[in-house]
């Protein structure tokens, strides 16, 4: 009898650790070329909406600018050249001070960005629209709301400044090695 009770408390730990592996691991559907041709474009627009959006950006010659980055949660095309993308999002204010990168401001959501395939636009796509989750209270729910069960675990996922940094440094012609510091 305990040789059955073993058993079967093996396999129970099997399936939890495959169903585990399963929900960790679960494809995420996303199109690689379709997220080549509108990553671009959503990123663009990202950088354009955020302009404006920091105090150091009001201060005369301070050399703000925002750097934006966005890693793929959902990507569907929905037909008819729309396509639906649920995506997390980074984007970061960046200027320099003495030589040193200096960090001005961030933010960082997941949103639901549809766009329409425009071959006169840049990149042959244009952002429709743009949502993002309320501040506070409704945070939760609007996540649940707009993103399948998969993508929702993944939304609050924290991205990684290092690239949104290395192309500051780069613009601002700073060497790769220069010092993030704090507006």
């Amino acid at each position: 009898m305990t040789s059955i009770r073993f058993w079967a408390s093996g396999v129970g730990a099997v399936v939890v650790l495959v169903a585990t592996g399963a929900w960790v691991l679960w494809p995420t559907g996303v199109d690689a070329r379709l997220w080549g041709e509108v990553r671009p474009v959503i990123e663009t627009r990202l950088v354009a909406d955020s302009r404006g959006s920091g105090y150091e950006e009001t201060v005369p010659g301070s050399r703000v600018r925002w750097f934006c980055r966005a890693e793929p949660l959902e990507l569907r095309a929905d037909g008819d050249g729309f396509v639906r993308a649920g995506v997390n999002t980074l984007c970061m204010a960046y200027g320099t001070r003495a030589g040193a990168l200096v960090e001005c401001g961030g933010s960082s959501y997941p949103q639901v960005v549809r766009l329409e395939r425009d071959d006169d636009a840049p990149g042959g796509y244009r952002v429709v629209s743009r949502e993002e989750p309320p501040d506070g209270a409704g945070y939760a729910d609007w996540t649940e709301d707009h993103f399948s069960f998969f993508a929702e675990s993944d939304a609050d996922a924290t991205l990684s400044s290092t690239a949104l940094e290395t192309a500051a440094r780069a613009h601002f012609g700073l060497p790769s090695g220069a010092q993030v510091a704090t507006c």
